[in-house]
């Protein structure tokens, strides 16, 4: 394996659902984000902290959050773009 190992990242909280829907439901794999990427977003997007402010709650680098966002980002486009359900990974 290269680098180094991942830190654990301090989370604030649960989402409060397991799960969004498209209507209509298709049969198609949802898209999966990780509890990092939906804190990275509400610290960012919602609650409109710095990457810096925010790598300092979460405990990482300014650029892993910048990393989270985009990743979480993107997948949020591609599920809307291509009308597929979002699950969250506990």
């Amino acid at each position: 394996m290269v680098g180094r190992p991942p830190k654990p990242i301090a989370v604030a909280g649960l989402p409060v659902t397991e799960r969004l829907e498209p209507v209509p439901k298709r049969e198609i794999d949802p898209i999966y984000l990780e509890l990092a990427e939906i804190e990275a977003l509400r610290l960012i997007d919602l609650k409109k902290l710095s990457f810096e402010e925010a790598g300092a709650r979460m405990r990482v680098s300014r650029n892993t959050v910048w990393r989270l966002v985009e990743s979480a980002r993107e997948k949020l486009a591609r599920a809307v773009v291509e009308g597929r359900g979002v699950a969250i990974q506990r």
